[in-house]
């Protein structure tokens, strides 16, 4: 009985360890090196990249997947602001178009996606955005592939026009949203269902999330890491962007999931 009992308490002891090591581990935001695979066990800066470590429990990465669709003359700013957040909150991320050939965004920088179509696999969170929108707006497959992963997919993110995208997709019907500021009326008018509002940094309707031009896609995509991890982690994200316009409550939440 008391070999029993010491095993007992050995067993205890040894889950009580694991879990406050699991609670105390720190890791580096995915930046692409071998670093990214590597466990800290005190808060610093990552010996090889230099970022700032964060908490394992508090990254996204686990739980949310995002699919970044990109048209060919994808706005820049739209997609690159919002992946950096994503991307040091430790969420899972990449790219489709079409096809996997190479696409330019804004005609100056060319972006391979990682799948087309056909190819990509599933995601929780599917990000479109401006620049060139009517190219996936106006495209059958596009239309058609995003209604056929509507079962799989548990939010929707638009930047700037890529509402428009969402919209021909028949998210946004009888929905409160805003876009670019050039578009509203556009927006009006491919939707009339929806409410379009101006000067709204973003929208959360509960699981579909449309914002304003370009930065406000910053603003949109801190608003889903807090969404999902906290304010607390979302600010910390802010602060290691050196983002210091962001906002928490500018935004418009009609609907909370």
């Amino acid at each position: 009985m008391k070999t029993l009992f010491s095993i007992f308490l050995l067993l205890v002891t040894i889950s009580c360890y694991a879990q406050t090591y699991e609670s105390d581990s720190y890791v580096c935001p995915p930046c692409g090196n071998q670093c990214d695979k590597l466990i800290f066990n005190k808060a610093s800066n990552c010996p090889h990249c230099k970022m700032q470590l964060i908490k394992k429990s508090e990254t996204i990465k686990k739980n949310h997947t995002i699919c970044f669709y990109l048209q060919d003359g994808v706005e820049v700013l739209d997609f690159a602001g919002p992946m950096e957040v994503f991307s040091y909150a430790g969420a899972t991320i990449f790219t489709v178009s079409k096809t996997k050939q190479p696409i330019k965004a804004q005609g100056v920088l060319q972006i391979t996606p990682d799948y087309d179509l056909k190819s990509a696999p599933p995601f929780d969170v599917l990000a479109v955005f401006g620049g060139n929108a009517g190219r996936a707006a106006d495209d059958p497959e596009v239309i058609a592939w995003i209604k056929a992963r509507q079962p799989t997919t548990q939010y929707y993110f638009s930047i700037c026009t890529g509402a428009f995208i969402l919209g021909k997709a028949g998210l946004l019907d009888s929905l409160t949203v805003t876009t670019f500021h050039d578009s509203i009326d556009d927006l009006k008018k491919a939707v009339p269902s929806a409410t379009v509002l101006p000067n709204t940094r973003f929208v959360d309707n509960g699981t579909v999330i449309t914002t304003a031009g370009i930065s406000a896609g910053i603003d949109g995509a801190l608003y889903l890491v807090e969404k999902f991890g906290g304010r607390d982690f979302a600010k910390r994200v802010a602060e290691y962007m050196e983002y210091d316009k962001w906002v928490p409550e500018q935004g418009l939440v009609v609907s909370k999931k």
